[in-house]
């Protein structure tokens, strides 16, 4: 048996898969998760073997990529909202959808005002300037894990006061109202 991290994690690869399976919402995110890892592990020096606990450190390692990647595809366009870009600009503007659009606005901008100074400051920096939560416990000095209750918190409150139901997109309970 190989002692490496590559080694290990090659041994360990459909115990990764499982465990990735449970926590992550789909098989291609699970599978494209796991290749980055490898891709990743592959090009480490021989210092980062010595990992304290390295069955952990990969699989935190491949969750970290599946974030990454999720994240990079919410930036990306459908061909829909391309087209809709392109064709459907003049009709968006009407006064009815104005209208709307700044109920939407003052909405939130009450539901921001709601939240505490860190679990706006939180969110913000979560969602808007898309931060890593490690870098946002750093920046608060708080846990990561506390960063993901304040974070967690700060979007239920707010999808209750503009009216909308918060649904938890990624981690364990994928998919479920919260």
């Amino acid at each position: 048996m190989d002692t490496s991290l590559l080694g290990l994690f090659v041994d360990n690869y459909e115990d990764f898969r499982r465990r990735l399976r449970r926590r992550l919402p789909s098989d291609d995110l699970v599978d494209d998760a796991l290749q980055e890892t490898y891709l990743k592990v592959e090009r480490l020096d021989a210092a980062s073997d010595r990992a304290v606990q390295p069955m952990g450190y990969l699989f935190r390692m491949a969750l970290n990529m599946a974030t990454d990647q999720h994240r990079a595809s919410r930036r990306l366009l459908t061909g829909e909202e391309i087209d809709e870009l392109i064709h459907g600009a003049g009709d968006s503007l009407d006064p009815p959808t104005v209208l709307s659009s700044r109920q939407d606005l003052a909405a939130l901008s009450d539901a921001l005002s709601a939240l505490t100074r860190r679990q706006r400051d939180i969110l913000i920096a979560a969602r808007v300037d898309e931060l890593p939560q490690a870098d946002i416990a750093a920046r608060h000095g708080i846990s990561v894990r506390m960063v993901g209750k304040e974070l967690k918190k700060a979007l239920e409150t707010c999808a209750t006061k503009v009216g909308r139901q918060s649904i938890q997109r990624f981690g364990p309970g994928a998919g479920e109202s919260s």
